[in-house]
């Protein structure tokens, strides 16, 4: 199969692959607890790809030109067994790139198996070094020790650099970035600010709730001077600087105030074999009806082509009332 390009010329370059909905974290911006609650019916386990499942739509994809996959959640260290999965994974011809999204809190643990079985890297959310803060935004009370005990034990497993991920909303952790900044600094591994995003329909976003890039890249460089860094790919969804001093880098992902879809090259696969091909999507198509219906190689590989053939999705780019009021699936489910 030829690699394929959607409505405006992008090609299919990565998948993120979800391999569970469910978390051990209920953060307020992605699985806020008055939602995703006790009587919460989360998928159940025949809903889910199988292992095997999911290695055979990797092939389809890498066949469409896939180059990278990123395993996500939910948290996807809830899966058991799941170093089986990369193993899996990274025998697939195409494939050059595996990485996983994590909260890091069972990360010490299984850092080296992961490694071993063939992933190449992690990023890991942290919000805030201070425990109040964080407990607030993970509402589980987990403190940020155990996030950072996961953070050095993949960069010690050959994991790193390490890529820390902080969702920043005013007035809940924007005041914990120069702390981010500081500690990260000269570690070798990334600290990447996001901008607070209206994914899904839960989390209450408002766009006053928002910290421009702009705005917390001028906070880190007063106290450290910054300058940018040319993009290593198109497609690269952070826009990245380094310190004048030698200390590191720093990302800063914008999608509310600099929208990137014109370069975006990603497709989301559900737990359940559903294939998103935005974010913001509010529709995913089923791959696993077929799948389990006895559908070829050549039929997956077609029906892929023709969904990201059809592809027109630039939703940060139009972000209007219309689009915001329009129904989204979850971050949870998909994976962010």
């Amino acid at each position: 199969m030829e690699p394929v390009t959607d409505t405006f010329a992008r090609p299919l370059h990565d998948l993120r692959i979800s391999v569970t909905d469910r978390c051990n974290f209920r953060c307020v911006y992605c699985m806020p607890k008055e939602v995703f609650g006790h009587d919460f019916e989360f998928l159940r386990r025949s809903q889910i790809l199988t292992f095997e499942e999911i290695e055979r739509l990797a092939r389809m994809f890498a066949g469409a030109g896939v180059r990278k996959l990123r395993l996500t959640g939910g948290e996807p260290l809830l899966r058991r067994d799941l170093e089986r999965l990369v193993a899996m994974l990274a025998a697939v011809p195409g494939i050059e790139d595996i990485a996983m999204t994590t909260n890091g809190v069972l990360l010490a643990r299984k850092a080296q198996a992961l490694a071993d079985a063939g992933l190449h890297r992690v990023t890991v959310s942290l919000d805030s070094l201070d425990d109040d803060v964080f407990a607030a935004v993970n509402d589980v009370g987990v403190p940020a020790a155990r996030v950072l005990e996961g953070i050095e034990a993949a960069a010690a497993a050959g994991l790193g650099p390490v890529k820390v991920n902080m969702v920043v909303k005013r007035g809940l952790n924007d005041t914990s970035i120069l702390e981010m900044a500081g500690h990260f600094r000269g570690t070798g591994h990334v600290l990447r600010l996001i901008e607070y995003m209206d994914v899904g329909a839960s989390n209450g976003w408002r766009l006053d709730d928002v910290v421009p890039a702009a705005e917390m890249v001028a906070a880190i460089g007063a106290e450290w001077p910054l300058e940018p860094v040319e993009s290593a790919y198109r497609g690269e969804v952070a826009n990245r600087y380094r310190y004048r001093d030698g200390g590191g880098e720093i990302g800063v992902i914008a999608s509310v105030t600099q929208p990137f879809c014109r370069d975006c090259t990603r497709a989301r696969l559900s737990a359940d074999g559903r294939l998103y091909t935005c974010l913001f999507a509010n529709v995913g198509r089923d791959l696993r009806g077929p799948l389990r219906a006895g559908a070829s190689d050549a039929d997956l590989e077609a029906l892929i082509g023709r969904i990201w053939g059809r592809r027109g999705d630039r939703y940060s780019e139009l972000r209007t009332a219309e689009t915001r009021e329009s129904p989204r699936v979850e971050m949870s489910y998909i994976g962010g």
